[in-house]
This record gives C-alpha cells, sequence and structure tokens, in this order.
C-alpha cells in the first residue's frame, strides 16, 4: 500500500486517530462518515501496511517529576558500519533516551533526554552517556520551556 492509496477516508481515519486513539470503532466510523465494518476493516488495512504503528497515552512529565528535557548532540569516534550500529543498539534500551536521530552536519547524533532534575542529567552524562560505544563528544542544550508539543503528522487535507 503506498502513499498514493490512501483515500480521503483513509486519511480521515489517520487524522482522527492521531487526535484519540481510544475512539470506538463506531465513533470512529461516525467521524469520517463510514459504518463500522468497513472503518474496522481500513483501520485493519492501516495497520497491516504499517501506517498505524501503534497507539499510545502521551503523560504530562512536569507531574511525574520529569520536567527537564535536554538535546544531546553526540559525535562519535569512528563512522565505520560496526561503530554506529554498536552506538546506535546501546541507547534503545536506554529510559532516560526518549528520542535518537543519525543528523547531517558537525555532529552524528541528536538524543532527547528526559530526567527530573539537572543534577539527575548530570549523573546520567557521566555515567551513561559518555561511556556510550564510540563516544567521543557530548554536548548538551538545555530546553527552557516547551513551546509546542506534539506527536501529529501534518497530514494532506483529504
Amino acid at each position: 500500500m503506498a502513499d498514493n492509496d490512501l483515500d480521503s477516508f483513509d486519511l480521515k481515519i489517520l487524522d482522527a486517530l492521531q487526535s484519540n486513539a481510544e475512539l470506538s470503532m463506531a465513533e470512529l466510523g461516525e467521524k469520517v462518515g463510514l459504518s463500522h465494518t468497513p472503518c474496522w476493516r481500513r483501520v485493519k488495512r492501516l495497520e497491516e501496511a504499517g501506517y498505524i504503528c501503534g497507539k499510545v497515552t502521551l503523560l504530562n512529565s512536569k507531574l511525574l517529576n520529569l520536567s527537564v528535557s535536554v538535546h544531546a548532540y553526540i559525535t562519535i569516534k569512528k563512522h565505520d558500519e560496526a561503530s554506529l550500529t554498536a552506538f546506535e543498539s546501546s541507547v534503545t534500551p536506554i529510559p532516560e533516551i526518549v528520542e535518537c536521530y543519525s543528523i547531517t552536519g558537525e555532529k552524528d547524533y541528536l538524543l532527547r533526554v528526559v530526567v527530573s532534575t539537572v543534577d539527575a542529567y548530570e549523573i546520567f552524562l557521566k555515567n551513561t552517556l559518555v561511556h556510550l560505544p564510540n563516544v567521543a563528544s557530548v554536548n548538551s542544550v538545555f530546553a527552557l520551556k516547551q513551546v509546542k508539543y506534539t506527536s501529529r503528522l501534518p497530514l494532506k487535507k483529504a
């Protein structure tokens, strides 16, 4: 199923589920203009094709005492495939690292790290980040305020 195979109903379904993944199939069908069964079939097809990767609940990080968000720019010592794969594999199981991107420019990776305090980040940096495979340097940038946060993708309008 290619992107151009998505019709207006598919896009409406994806958009509605981005807003509220807990919609019942009847509610979702009503929102997009389909009855229950055709809507269910489309959702299943979108899941099987990989358009829907999972469903999550967004949490309030401040209420959970995880209000410090740090962007860590990582430079790798060696750029061979094994070194890059080792680094990427090592960040996956670390819960404080909530995002990891391979990037262009002077740095190799961008991590978003979420912790409770600046002191907690310092400990995480000393005990974890600098010990990841092939790390040459870490440059940290602390977010002062979250201006926008969304998981919604900008779908083309149906």
